[in-house]
């Protein structure tokens, strides 16, 4: 069979693709912002298998094979890169990024190839055999919707405004993420200082019993002394067993977030500190944060698309005119005639003149979803100042709690030293010194509490306030 046409005829189809889409190829992959950011370094050993559906099937593929100790600036970024939370809004940012391409699509025209070669003849068994003939059908057609009746501008404004939603989205999981990861490293650091705490505690306890022993010995201290020192060693050891477990809860609850390795554990190694100052009065917070809360630019956004969306119903009841344009091409292998070809141009119009009220429906739902867009608009408004005010005065109040909780170790650090000072010298008593201890540990507890409760307010007026995240 001579196939020489028919390629003469797709060379000739490719070359109209050329002409009708030069950028069409330019056009298919729009380049991707680079980022800049220079990431912190992280242990190897914490990130997790690049596999997504890794199902560890035995015991030896999740035992932890060792504690790494990160920092919170290592945290932030093993979430940036391992949380699934955030992996997620950023597919469906790339998807909403394909649909508004898919939506723009609409403003050029369409082309459609067909082509058929047919070979035809007489059967084998015929009387009257005959050669076979060879017969080739091509056509071209080119369409275009010219007038839309501003439906395909709606959908284009549409997609664009679902594009900013997923946007802020990513913006908001981000600031969710990065305030979830800063919390659950302050809730690591207090469950290691609580087990510091204790073992202090009971190290206090155990240097009690033996001067309460020894004083026993000599015939200077009571057995009801070292009852009571036997009984505040057990409280304190039972304190320290609670404190551990809970260290360990700590530390996988951060693990999980951060969707780390099967085998890996963690621990904090930034020390208890105040994580810094805020500058800034209440009302000047609460203004930043209606300036920079995503959340209040989706809910314009989703105004917009219902907006849009109400466009796109009615202007199924205006004129649809569209652009048509057709080319044949017919040859006959063999016969002695040349190409015969044809084409054809036309305009088309509709007008619905009766829907049954579905599209006027359509766009009343629209309209309804617009009045729910900004009434939520309203109520978030309204919980972003809740937010900033209540967060603001946790900030002051532990501000409070930091300096006073400071010299209140201080005075139970001196008290205790003057118990044991007064119990040695045989003027107090072991009562004393065991309410001295426990008053120590206290203070030191309440002190770790108070910076780790002034750090959490600060983390949770930043996420109020400022549109900074895990980018």
């Amino acid at each position: 069979m001579n196939f020489s046409l028919f390629f003469v005829h797709f060379t000739w189809v490719s070359l109209v693709i050329a002409i009708l889409f030069p950028n069409a190829a330019s056009a298919a992959t729009p380049p991707k912002p680079q980022n800049t950011s220079i990431p912190v370094q992280v242990p190897n050993e914490l990130n997790p298998s690049p596999n997504p559906l890794q199902f560890p099937t035995k015991p030896q593929e999740v035992r932890i094979r060792g504690t790494v100790p990160i920092s919170l600036a290592q945290a932030l970024e093993l979430a940036r890169r391992n949380n699934r939370d955030l992996q997620v809004a950023l597919l469906q940012l790339e998807r909403s990024r394909s649909a508004v391409r898919e939506s723009q699509a609409a403003l050029f025209p369409t082309l459609d190839i067909n082509s058929r070669v047919n070979n035809s003849g007489n059967g084998f068994t015929s009387n009257n055999p005959s050669q076979g003939s060879t017969t080739f059908n091509g056509s071209a057609q080119l369409n275009y919707n010219v007038y839309t009746s501003g439906n395909r501008q709606a959908t284009i404004q549409a997609a664009q405004e679902q594009l900013r939603v997923d946007e802020l989205n990513v913006e908001t999981q981000s600031l969710t993420i990065s305030l979830n990861t800063t919390t659950q490293y302050y809730n690591l650091q207090q469950a290691d200082e609580q087990v510091r705490i204790n073992r202090a505690a009971v190290a206090n306890a155990q240097a009690s019993l033996r001067d309460t022993l020894a004083r026993e010995q000599v015939g200077v201290g009571t057995r009801f002394d070292v009852l009571q020192a036997q009984v505040n060693l057990a409280n304190s050891q039972q304190e320290l067993t609670n404190a551990i477990s809970q260290q360990q809860i700590a530390r996988r609850q951060l693990a999980t977030l951060l969707s780390l390795s099967e085998s890996a554990d963690i621990s904090a190694a930034d020390p208890v500190q105040l994580s810094g100052l805020w500058p800034q009065t209440v009302e000047q917070s609460i203004v930043q944060a209606f300036q920079n809360r995503p959340e209040l630019q989706q809910q314009l956004a989703q105004s917009n698309i219902a907006e849009q969306q109400g466009r796109q119903a009615l202007s199924q009841l205006g004129p649809q005119i569209s652009l048509a344009g057709n080319y044949n091409v017919l040859d006959r292998y063999n016969d002695g005639v040349s190409i015969a070809d044809g084409y054809s141009v036309g305009l088309s119009g509709n007008l619905a003149l009766f829907d049954a009220g579905v599209a006027r429906a359509k766009a009343a739902q629209s309209r309804a979803d617009i009045a729910i867009a900004q009434s939520q608009f309203g109520s978030q408004r309204d919980q972003i100042r809740f937010d900033v005010e209540q967060y603001y005065s946790q900030l002051q109040s532990n501000l409070n709690n930091v300096q006073t909780s400071s010299v209140a170790l201080n005075q139970a650090r001196e008290a205790l030293n003057l118990a044991r000072l007064r119990f040695q010298a045989g003027v107090g008593t072991q009562t004393e010194v065991i309410a001295a201890e426990n008053d120590l540990t206290t203070a030191e507890g309440n002190r770790v509490a108070a910076i780790l409760d002034y750090n959490r307010a600060l983390a949770n007026l930043q996420r109020s306030v400022t549109s900074r995240g895990l980018r």
